[in-house]
């Protein structure tokens, strides 16, 4: 294992030991799993649509996603530069970009764990039914992704401010706007009165017309390189805001 490989799992390490040190983490499973089973089972009238299948459980994760992945991610950067720890963390023997990687690949295996929690939705299809496993899979591997892409964008606005509040709430505009550029009523009001041509640019930013795919079982990969293209710039430009932030 080189030596940047080891700075980067003794980061994550040590931002997995934060989380789970404190009932935060526990707190975000738990609402996670009540939310997915409320709107799965309460809302969507999951027994009553008579298919055994996770699709209700699919439409809902970018809506639930919206709210709790930012607040998972608001305490990246801004509780290290509201408490003057950051500087400390920069004087370590480890690059910044390893620090950036850590510290998100830690809170993706976090929101990974609480989305393999809810197992026991697909051990439910399985008993009622026959249900197409390569579409659940595919779900599951489409909300991974996803979490993935909130979870860089939340990282990049963490960078920005020492408020986690701020922080959030950024984080929940900019995503939004990535989950409404594809909703159909928005671009069934965009195609009313804008060329198909640009209907077609805006949906293409859409984290909901690249999950889509995915939800259904179609595997492209067009929509994987989106998804990781979105992780590596928000990434990116979280490595550029805190190297600013660092040389003044």
């Amino acid at each position: 294992m080189t030596r940047s490989l080891r700075n980067v799992k003794a980061v994550i390490k040590k931002e997995l030991g934060g989380y789970f040190g404190s009932p935060v983490a526990y707190v975000f499973i738990v609402i996670f799993l009540l939310l997915c089973g409320f709107f799965t089972f309460s809302v969507s009238h999951f027994y009553e649509a008579g298919q055994a299948d996770l699709r209700a459980f699919f439409e809902w994760i970018p809506w639930i996603f919206l709210f709790l992945v930012p607040a998972v991610a608001m305490r990246l950067w801004a509780d290290e530069r509201r408490s003057g720890t950051i500087e400390l963390i920069l004087t370590l023997p480890v690059t910044l970009p390893e620090v950036v990687l850590g510290k998100f690949l830690a809170a993706w295996l976090f929101v990974s764990l609480g989305l393999l929690l809810t197992f026991p939705l697909v051990l439910t299809v399985i008993y009622l039914g026959h249900p197409d496993m390569g579409a659940i899979v595919a779900g599951y591997f489409g909300s991974f992704l996803l979490a993935g892409a909130y979870l860089s964008i939340g990282s990049m606005t963490s960078s920005l401010t020492r408020n986690q509040v701020i922080s959030f709430i950024v984080s929940v505009v900019i995503c939004l706007f990535f989950v409404l550029a594809g909703w159909p009523p928005v671009t069934g009001a965009l195609s009313g009165w804008a060329p198909l041509w640009l209907v077609d640019i805006v949906s293409g930013f859409s984290f909901i017309s690249h999950f889509a795919s995915l939800q259904r079982g179609v595997i492209d990969l067009r929509d994987i390189v989106y998804f990781v293209s979105v992780i590596a710039f928000m990434l990116f430009a979280n490595g550029v805001i805190l190297q600013y932030r660092r040389s003044i």
